[in-house]
């Protein structure tokens, strides 16, 4: 089987590249692990502090201009 049509998440996409799983961004985030999973899935839309958005950007290794408007799947609207 292939994963070609697979629609993932662009925060699943940049976790990984980062080397992190679910529960050490959500660690870092001080949020849970089932939060993360919520907004990859696209069933939460992630509200976060200012503090928390730097530390996303810098887990990422991303600039607020490369993070995508939405995390959701399917969903990679342009910035």
């Amino acid at each position: 089987m292939s994963n070609e049509n697979v629609i993932t998440s662009p925060l699943v996409e940049l976790r990984e590249r980062a080397g992190l799983t679910q529960e050490s961004l959500a660690q870092m985030l001080g949020v849970t692990d089932h939060t993360v999973r919520n907004w990859e899935k696209g069933r939460a839309e992630a509200r976060l502090t200012l503090k928390q958005f730097k530390i996303l950007c810098a887990a990422l290794k991303v600039t607020a201009d490369e993070l995508p408007d939405t995390f959701s799947p399917g969903d990679q609207s342009p910035n």
